[in-house]
């Protein structure tokens, strides 16, 4: 197996909410202390690569759709304009609905994950920017075998999965989510509709998989961190 070492490393409120601006205020701390914490145990890992979905990614990409200029070959079903890039910003776009104006986030290299029926024309839009893409050759997204070739391929060995709900829920469902990081925050939503860290359909993840407690350490600000063994049933 050459798939990546898969840390869920997530931040949260009491009641699970993944919405910071809806959380209630700590004397403890609030949100800026809180993410610190959470952006330092990022580090203190030491990934290689951390992976978002979708949405998640186009917060922080908010490029447009920019056919590029001229005739650009592409490649299926991978392409790496980086394999020497030491960290990987790695985002799942099964639609192709992602644009980026650089090959980069913070310095780490643009790696997207592809659905089989992204067109051609928007895998030359990647290319032409200097962006990685692998595309999936099942008609459904087929995680492992993509975990599987950014660890063939550009020799991640540590990944960390840092949401939304969906995200981390299909990796968990499929048995690819080794570790669960989490930090609580002192802080609740309370809110009937709001989004846990971990969502998957009607089903959920009962009888999928089981956790076991690996460590927990009081941090600063009123934060708990919680590690867990993940092992599918």
């Amino acid at each position: 197996m050459t798939r990546p070492y898969v840390i869920c490393h997530m931040i949260t409120s009491l009641d699970g909410s993944l919405h910071p601006s809806r959380w209630t205020k700590s004397p403890d701390g609030d949100i800026g202390q809180w993410s610190a914490l959470y952006e330092a145990l990022h580090e203190k890992f030491e990934g290689d690569a951390w992976l978002v979905g979708r949405i998640t990614m186009a917060e922080m990409s908010k490029a447009k759709a920019h056919p590029p200029q001229g005739e650009i070959a592409v490649t299926r079903p991978f392409h790496f304009a980086n394999r020497n890039a030491g960290s990987y910003a790695v985002a799942l776009d099964a639609s192709g609905k992602l644009h980026f104006d650089k090959s980069d986030i913070n310095g780490d290299h643009v790696v997207v994950l592809l659905g089989r029926d992204v067109p051609d024309s928007h895998l030359a839009e990647l290319a032409a920017d200097g962006v990685s893409y692998i595309v999936s050759t099942e008609p459904t997204v087929d995680l492992a075998a993509m975990l599987e070739v950014l660890g063939s391929e550009l020799g991640i060995r540590r990944l960390l999965l840092e949401g939304g709900a969906g995200i981390n829920g299909s990796f968990l469902a499929v048995g690819l989510v080794d570790e669960l990081s989490l930090l609580l925050s002192p802080a609740v939503e309370g809110r009937v509709d709001n989004q846990s860290i971990i969502e998957n359909g009607t089903e959920g993840l009962r009888g999928k998989m089981q956790l076991s407690l690996k460590s927990f350490e009081q941090l600063d600000h009123g934060v708990l961190h919680l590690r867990y063994t993940v092992s599918a049933r």
